[in-house]
């Protein structure tokens, strides 16, 4: 059986391998998921345990994340609940499981084989990967210097930490004052990192107001340090309650509907929907889905539901259920990482096309798209940019980059009329095919000085522009922005062209500059 691997994103996330019956046999993370997942198929594989796993691939599911951190604690997740027959390395973690501090007067931070008795300290965990762990317990280390050393003497501290740690052996550092931050520590690993951060927020000016500036700056790098790991509890929040997630997108005259589990604060699993559009399609989904499921303790929505759901819900659980609709925080970062996958789910590649060519009005969806973006710094130094997209991926190879020759400071119509012009005589002089769609980075002037061009070129090129900011597209000879909804997949796609064209341009430009300056 041929695996299809074109619709699997290059963002970072999760996949997990399925057999024939739909049993997940291997959960694995990748920084690159189209990248991880494809060099599975590839002719050599490493082992010949590979070769069996791959060998019994029937299905692939992935779950995108915003970053690598937020992979890694959703695989320990998805691991700890299905169990994956070919994830011996990582779910053979019993040794050394747990992030342990003791319940001495000056607590020691370690690792547990296992969790024992709770009058021998506080256990966090289990941790599935060790290389988790590990990096977990480095962080904490580092940001509150907990004492590591079994015996709490000068010698053992000097020579364990290196000055590292808060040193209560040589007497720096009072029992109250160690234990503050055994307890801030604790909020971290706790996933309370929020009422942690705010805590250090008011000790920091406080100690500010006092002019102990020295005392400020450690406690804003502590602040800085436990912000950028924050990241990490959007996937695996220390919760005792059950939530879904729902979040969906309406293109044309169907929904395509998203549902993440999320068990006792841990992403754990989604399910994707697609049914054709009806006036409260979302109520009718819930009545529909919860009708042979259990409710969770609290559903998180995108927008508010009927006045008659609450009710329902709470009595086919027989408990109240907290319906949220979140406007910013983890829960809103949960309905945003939920529509990036329903995103990757239904609009990548030729679907998005699919759609774009239908708000266009074009007879086919356009396979090559050529995008413009015109750059300069203060009226000086103007560059252009041209990027090609085919199939709705960046074609790297046929990227130009343009020195703008004849058009004068800070006049982006001249510039933009200039670039699309040598670009279009070169294909044409060349004989080379032409692209299906072209776009110009701006608005209706960018547009009309490029339209323009075409028509003395004796080219019919479908042609559209894009306005920064509110995302509106134009087409030639309408003043007025096409209805296309900004965060529709069609309007998405242009925008992900127009940004790689800006970003190439930028690139260009901050080049000839920096060689300039070296003369």
């Amino acid at each position: 059986m041929v695996i299809d691997l074109s619709t699997i994103p290059e963002n970072p996330g999760c996949y997990q391998f399925k057999d024939e019956f739909g049993d997940i046999l291997y959960v694995g993370k990748a920084k690159n998921l189209k990248k991880r997942v494809s060099s599975y198929f590839q002719k050599k594989s490493i082992t010949p345990r590979i070769d069996i796993l791959v060998s019994l691939i029937r299905d692939i599911d992935v779950i995108v994340t915003s970053s690598e951190v937020e992979a890694l604690i959703l695989e320990n997740n998805l691991i700890k609940k299905y169990q994956p027959k070919y994830n011996i390395d990582l779910k053979d973690a019993k040794s050394y499981a747990f992030i342990h501090i003791s319940n001495d007067p000056f607590p020691r931070i370690g690792i547990a084989r296992e969790r024992t008795n709770k009058k021998n300290g506080t256990f966090y965990g289990p941790f599935v990967s060790a290389a988790e762990r590990d990096q977990i317990l480095k962080f904490v280390k580092q940001t509150f210097h907990l004492r590591t050393c079994r015996k709490m003497t000068k010698r053992a501290c000097l020579r364990s930490h290196l000055g590292t740690c808060a040193a209560p052996c040589t007497g720096k550092i009072s029992e109250p004052e160690y234990q503050y931050l055994v307890k801030s520590a604790d909020y971290l690993l706790k996933g309370k990192n929020q009422d942690l951060i705010a805590g250090l927020q008011k000790e920091m000016q406080a100690c500010a107001d006092s002019q102990e500036y020295e005392k400020a700056l450690v406690i804003r790098d502590r602040i800085t340090a436990i912000e950028n790991l924050s990241e990490r509890q959007y996937v695996q929040r220390q919760k005792k309650s059950d939530e879904h997630i729902i979040n969906y997108l309406v293109s044309g005259e169907t929904v395509y509907l998203i549902l993440f589990h999320v068990e006792r604060g841990s992403l754990t699993s989604k399910e994707e929907f697609v049914f054709p559009e009806a006036e409260d399609f979302l109520d009718e989904f819930i009545l529909q889905y919860y009708s042979t499921t259990k409710p969770p303790n609290e559903l998180i929505l995108p927008s508010v539901p009927g006045s008659g759901i609450p009710e329902y819900l709470a009595h086919v659980r027989g408990t109240h259920v907290t319906i949220t609709i979140p406007k910013q925080g983890e829960k809103k970062h949960l309905l945003n990482l939920a529509f990036k996958n329903l995103e990757v789910s239904f609009f990548t590649g030729k679907m998005r096309l699919a759609e774009l060519g239908e708000a266009l009005h074009m007879d086919t969806p356009p396979e090559v798209i050529e995008c413009f973006d015109i750059s300069h710094l203060r009226g000086t130094g103007t560059v252009a940019s041209m990027v090609s997209f085919r199939d709705g991926k960046p074609d790297k190879k046929n990227y130009r980059r343009y020195k703008i020759k004849t058009a004068g400071p800070s006049d982006d119509y001249a510039a933009m009329a200039e670039v699309v012009k040598r670009r279009y005589s070169r294909l044409i002089q060349e004989n080379t095919p032409m692209p299906d769609l072209i776009v110009v980075d701006g608005g209706p002037g960018q547009l009309n000085s490029a339209h323009t061009v075409l028509k003395e070129l004796s080219l019919t090129i479908p042609i559209i522009s894009i306005a920064e900011r509110e995302e509106k597209i134009f087409i030639p000879n309408r003043n007025t922005p096409l209805s296309i909804q900004k965060k529709s997949p069609a309007s998405l796609l242009i925008q992900e062209i127009r940004d790689e064209a800006h970003r190439f341009a930028i690139t260009y430009q901050k080049k000839l500059r920096q060689k300039s300056m070296k003369g």
